[in-house]
């Protein structure tokens, strides 16, 4: 499938949920949560969905017929997490429906097959565009110049107060390099998403703000904490 056909005429967020591969822990959506909150990001007006692992990409392409970038994160015996680090995994999303396959590119990747082997092996073999799963500068160029479709800025975000937050420099570093930019990380309101299209990305990946309860409601509460605070030293 070309880039072009994933394209919804007068949208351009096309990624709103983000699978966590991580079902039965608190505060962390089962199989079956991420399957209606599929439904219902469509019916939202969401124009495609990432998500995590072949189960949950079978389902949500069938559930929805939209576009799915499809991933299968991977921890090992360390706690260390790998994103869709070998063909086979890849080769997985793409039986089940994936229309594009996220890969972490990331220079400091902990495990996985050659980059420079499993990415034009994923593009040449299934035939789907590769995204690069990025944290810097450097692991984009280098994706790049070994071959991908398009980049994001999915281990690029930002440390802040109530949790993170976009790296927007990060963002304008990347759409100089000339590929399809997908941002993601960090991403909680509507004006965040607002700012990254107007600087040009192709699109916006929303994902712990619409999939992990615990999280968003512990915003509010240092949120509210934080306004509480302020008050008591303003008295």
């Amino acid at each position: 499938m070309h880039l072009s056909q994933l394209r919804s005429e007068g949208s351009s967020l096309q990624g709103v949920l983000r699978g966590t591969g991580e079902e039965n822990q608190v505060g962390k959506l089962d199989h079956g949560g991420f399957y209606c909150i599929g439904r219902a990001v469509q019916l939202g007006g969401a124009v495609g969905i990432r998500t995590n692992g072949r189960q949950e990409v079978e389902v949500i392409k069938k559930l929805t017929g939209l576009p799915v970038i499809g991933i299968h994160k991977v921890t090992n015996e360390a706690g260390e997490l790998a994103i869709t680090p070998s063909f086979s995994l890849a080769e997985d999303l793409v039986q089940a429906g994936a229309d594009i396959v996220a890969v972490d590119v990331r220079q400091t990747r902990p495990f996985g097959e050659p980059l420079a082997e499993l990415l034009p092996r994923i593009r040449r073999e299934l035939g789907v565009p590769v995204m690069a799963d990025c944290a810097t500068m450097e692991d984009a160029r280098a994706a790049l110049a070994i071959g991908v479709d398009l980049i994001a800025s999915t281990f690029g975000f930002r440390e802040n107060e109530l949790g993170t937050e976009p790296d927007f420099e990060l963002l304008e570093g990347l759409l100089q390099l000339g590929a399809p930019v997908i941002a993601e990380g960090g991403f909680w309101y509507p004006e965040q998403v607002v700012k990254a299209l107007e600087m040009g990305v192709w699109s916006v990946v929303v994902g712990s703000a619409i999939t992990r309860p615990l999280e968003i409601t512990k915003r509010f509460v240092r949120a509210l904490g934080q306004a509480g605070t302020a008050q008591r030293n303003a008295v």
